[in-house]
């Protein structure tokens, strides 16, 4: 068995701490919050994220990381994207760079517009693996069938995690193909929170369907275009992913665009979801980005108008739709 030290104790965190500490393994957790520390080590519960969780006895929060690393084997960051580069730099001299580190967020850097990747390895020598698919924390935290996988520029730390995480109810495949991971699991916040607005306008099935694959088609083209392969974003991080932050009512992207198409200001959505939208950060992100490579995103321009722009939302899916008209393979 392995020791593991979770950066965040978020729900996403949480969940997987203890998918781990069922299998038998040590697992800490740093976090600020000094109440998320004592709701872990009193009560067994972490209920700021996560309502009805039961936390295993070899779960040990912290607020001090150097005392929650010591002896890890794995890090895991499961901190918000915009956090990926500070999380990172705090390791610097506090682990060996032997030592595999995860992520689980999902996004690109904002002003760099650098994977994440690309981020922590210029703060950290240590081998990156990206854990990544369709995995709400609030089912992974109560055994509901999930499958996800595993990438990395080192395959064999790459299957080293698949091994760590995989059970009879989490499933973990590996996938070379880093870049593509990495990007579709971002651009889809992107068309999930475009998903929640048409939602809030009151939309129904069929717009839902037509933005989710068109959504895939801006995924795949921004995608192919930094490097990434078409086969990935028809697989768990992009189309699995993608259909379940479009659909899922555990979606914060979706309830953030829901509130924003019901005349909610962006501020307001967030305020109101509680947590990180990711989405909102990523379409900035990705707008810079797509402008800057002259890759056709129509959605994303959109969506960029509506949040940045104070465009009305319903005027903006009209544009869209009205649009000349083309062949559905350019």
């Amino acid at each position: 068995m392995s020791k593991v030290t979770f950066l965040g104790g978020g729900s996403f965190g949480i969940s997987l701490a203890i998918l781990l500490a069922n299998k038998g393994n040590t697992v800490s957790i740093y976090d600020r919050d000094s109440g998320v520390v004592e709701d872990i080590n009193v009560n067994r519960k972490n209920d700021k994220f996560i309502k009805g969780l039961e936390v295993p006895k070899n779960v040990t929060a912290y607020n001090n990381l150097e005392d929650a690393i010591v002896n890890t084997d794995y890090v895991v960051l499961a901190v918000p994207s915009h956090v990926i580069r500070i999380a990172s730099r705090s390791l610097n001299g506090l682990i060996d760079e032997s030592i595999p580190v995860i992520c689980i967020a999902k996004g690109i850097e904002e002003g760099t517009n650098k994977t994440l990747v690309e981020v922590i390895e210029e703060e950290i020598k240590n081998p990156v693996v990206v854990l990544s698919g369709p995995s709400y924390a609030e089912e992974v935290a109560f055994n509901v069938p999930t499958t996800v996988l595993t990438s990395s520029k080192n395959m064999k730390c790459a299957e080293e995690v698949q091994d760590l995480f995989m059970t009879k109810t989490f499933r973990v495949y590996t996938n070379d193909d880093l870049i593509g991971v990495e990007i579709g699991g971002a651009v889809k916040n992107i068309i999930a929170l475009a998903a929640g607005v048409c939602d809030g306008l009151g939309y129904g099935d069929n717009t839902k369907a037509a933005l989710m694959t068109r959504g895939m088609a801006e995924i795949v083209r921004i995608g192919t275009k930094l490097g990434g392969k078409i086969e990935t974003f028809l697989g768990l991080t992009g189309m699995g992913d993608l259909i379940v932050t479009c659909t899922s009512m555990h979606s914060r992207n979706r309830r953030a665009g829901y509130l924003i198409g019901t005349g909610k200001t962006r501020e307001e959505a967030v305020l109101e979801v509680g947590m990180v939208v990711e989405g909102i950060k990523a379409c900035h992100a990705f707008y810079e980005l797509k402008e800057k490579l002259n890759v056709e995103m129509p959605i994303t321009d959109a969506l960029y108008k509506v949040l940045f722009e104070n465009k009305d939302a319903k005027t903006m899916v009209n544009e869209l739709l009205e649009r000349d008209k083309k062949s559905e393979n350019n």
